[in-house]
């Protein structure tokens, strides 16, 4: 009897390969495929605003990289001993506000840059629900979504759950516009799998379906951008707690690591498969201890990757193998 019903996702029309640029947006997921592809020598930017979970803040980040918006002191909020902004994660605060300034700003600048040329982009939404700055926030602010609650006051937020038809409408106009921005642009959205349970089980279920609806209906508008199902691979494929963390809200390295591979086999073209095996053979290469690093056999060790590396560096010129080419010659 089978206990397990595996799905294997359609492969995409246009794949990706090690050439090109990918910008990851979005939820704690997003990080985990982003660290995945730069382990394989993909160029990635991601997160320049940090994690971020609900479509708005999404569409506000890359709004702001296509127009290169700048911030000044007077944007940040000053709290628990530091600057603060409403539209970044916490990594962006600090004690100094000129500090928090200088990082946003150069991030977005990067950001700009990156997303100009830009093959891919791929966007995780984490949850529907999104909290709207009172009056006890900043009257200034009133009425604009927090990407970050910064541990604030709860009564300095309203939460509120997006329709579908509102996040269609974002989705619409923020595709439209990177298409302007940048014309060969591919998008790639997924649901986030990891549970908000902070909201309740209903709620969560509630604000998953409103994602799921909204991204499908504006999937179906577009013939260059896809939906790649990690939502459904966690929940309807794997389908068992032992896949979670401790916490039972996020997937653990072994649901990761399954949706990966899908992620590989259905987006990632046959080459860039091939070159990411010899690149996994170097990873675990660097990750080998030597018992006697004088010794003859741990020179050649030594040299062997050394000359694979070089002779990858020759053939893949547009792949940065400079980390690498140093730990074997050192």
């Amino acid at each position: 009897m089978n206990f397990h019903l595996e799905f294997t996702p359609k492969p995409f029309v246009t794949k990706i390969n090690h050439r090109h640029k990918l910008l990851l947006m979005g939820s704690c997921f997003t990080e985990n495929i982003g660290d995945k592809l730069i382990q394989h020598k993909f160029s990635v930017l991601q997160n320049p605003n940090g994690i971020l979970f609900n479509p708005v803040s999404v569409a506000d980040a890359l709004q702001n990289y296509m127009q290169n918006h700048t911030i000044a002191g007077s944007d940040l909020f000053y709290l628990n001993e530091a600057y603060h902004s409403w539209q970044h994660h916490s990594r962006f605060s600090s004690p100094q506000q000129n500090d928090a300034v200088i990082a946003i700003n150069k991030k977005t600048e990067e950001a700009h840059q990156f997303l100009k040329q830009a093959d891919f982009i791929l966007i995780t939404f984490g949850s529907a629900w999104v909290y709207e700055l009172t009056e006890k926030a900043d009257n200034k602010n009133n009425n604009i979504v927090a990407a970050n609650n910064h541990k604030a006051p709860a009564d300095w937020f309203r939460r509120r759950l997006l329709s579908s038809p509102e996040v269609e409408n974002l989705l619409d106009t923020l595709i439209n516009d990177l298409k302007k921005f940048n014309p060969a642009l591919h998008i790639i959205f997924t649901i986030s799998p990891v549970r908000h349970l902070r909201e309740g089980f209903i709620e969560n279920n509630r604000s998953k379906a409103v994602l799921i609806n909204a991204v499908h209906t504006v999937v179906e508008k577009y013939d260059t951008v896809s939906y790649f199902p990690a939502y459904e691979l966690v929940i309807d494929d794997l389908r068992d707690y032992r896949f979670y963390a401790e916490d039972m809200v996020h997937p653990n390295y072994t649901a990761t690591n399954y949706v990966w591979e899908k992620f590989v086999s259905s987006a990632i073209d046959e080459p860039s498969q091939e070159l990411m095996k010899t690149i996994n053979e170097i990873n675990a290469a660097k990750s080998h201890k030597a018992f006697n690093p004088q010794s003859e056999a741990h020179k050649k060790f030594l040299k062997i990757n050394s000359e694979k590396i070089d002779n990858l560096q020759q053939q893949y010129s547009y792949i940065n193998f400079d980390e690498e080419r140093k730990f074997f010659k050192e």
